[in-house]
């Protein structure tokens, strides 16, 4: 009796004690195969979290860069360092005056990058299975990245518009519907796109190599893909100053594009409105040849870095609770 229930109980516990590593052995891989299996609904609830956080948070940096990039700015309105900035704007024009415009951001931010994520995840587990056989392909994150930019910012450029016309130095509007209105009427409803290929021009290169360095650094810290905080926010923060210094002179001529700085237009004699990226690049270099090019380096790496740790940390941490749930 003995010798013939040993034999069913050792393979019973064998069985447990199988059942029990591989749960844990799942447990702990179970971020690895995330992209593949979590939902629409889950990448873009993490997304559109991700985004409003992002812009938020640094959002007072955000203001500043834009301030800094202003090719011919009133005397008021010049700085000499992002904390000097945040400090002389808060002192003269009252404590809230760096969240202007926030309002619309955040509108904004929450559709776009929920549709950004989305997008970026399904592309790339596609693509990657075509070209390395379901592994991590640069080329596939970079491609991914830059057919997620094309959604993102047909849905934020309104948003940027309105959000950079109000942090400017002596806004004239009262408020975001003021804005609104007021651009509407003025230059018509084009006037909310008109620097989308300039966008489109900076965002693409910008999101391939923030996706590339992104999935590159977690390759060297986190090559198991498991859930680790700490290597989100890292490789986050590095993918953003990367990403962000190579392409600060396409955002000036982007920043130019949607303020339509009246000083810079009378300067150069030029009637109606600025538009095109060629047009901007040729208006940019007259005025402050090269140097001009990188006005607000400092402060869009500044915003960049901690707004994009913050935007993977929280997307990454969204995406593996929700799928847990």
């Amino acid at each position: 009796m003995e010798l013939r229930v040993e034999p069913v109980v050792t393979p019973l516990e064998m069985s447990e004690s199988s059942q029990s590593h591989d749960g844990e052995s799942l447990e702990a891989d179970a971020y690895e195969s995330l992209p593949p299996t979590a939902s629409l609904s889950t990448q873009m609830t993490a997304g559109a979290v991700a985004g409003i956080l992002e812009h938020t948070v640094m959002y007072p940096v955000d203001s500043v860069k834009t301030r800094m990039q202003s090719l011919q700015p009133d005397p008021k309105a010049q700085y000499r360092s992002v904390y000097e900035a945040l400090h002389r704007i808060m002192r003269t024009e009252g404590l809230l005056r760096p969240f202007r415009g926030l309002n619309i951001t955040m509108l904004g931010a929450g559709p776009a990058h929920a549709l950004y994520f989305a997008c970026y995840e399904r592309v790339k587990h596609i693509l990657s299975d075509v070209i390395q056989n379901g592994g991590n392909s640069h080329l596939a994150n970079g491609v991914a990245g830059s057919v997620a930019t094309v959604l993102h910012d047909a849905v934020m450029n309104p948003a940027e518009v309105v959000k950079q016309r109000m942090q400017m130095y002596n806004s004239p509007y009262r408020g975001l519907l003021d804005c609104v209105r007021t651009v509407r009427r003025a230059e018509g409803m084009a006037a909310f796109y008109r620097s989308y290929s300039t966008q489109l021009a900076m965002n693409v290169p910008f999101q391939a190599v923030h996706f590339v360095t992104y999935e590159f650094m977690q390759e060297r810290l986190n090559p198991q893909r498991s859930y680790q905080p700490t290597s989100h926010i890292v490789s986050g923060a590095a993918a953003g100053a990367v990403s962000a210094a190579v392409t600060t002179p396409l955002d000036v001529c982007k920043t130019l594009l949607n303020t339509q700085e009246d000083t810079v237009l009378s300067s150069m004699s030029m009637r109606g409105h600025l538009s095109g990226m060629a047009n901007a690049f040729r208006t940019v270099y007259r005025l402050g040849g090269l140097p001009a090019f990188f006005k607000g380096v400092q402060a869009r790496v500044i915003y960049q870095m901690p707004s994009t740790a913050i935007a993977w940390s929280v997307y990454e941490f969204f995406k593996y609770f929700l799928t847990q749930q």
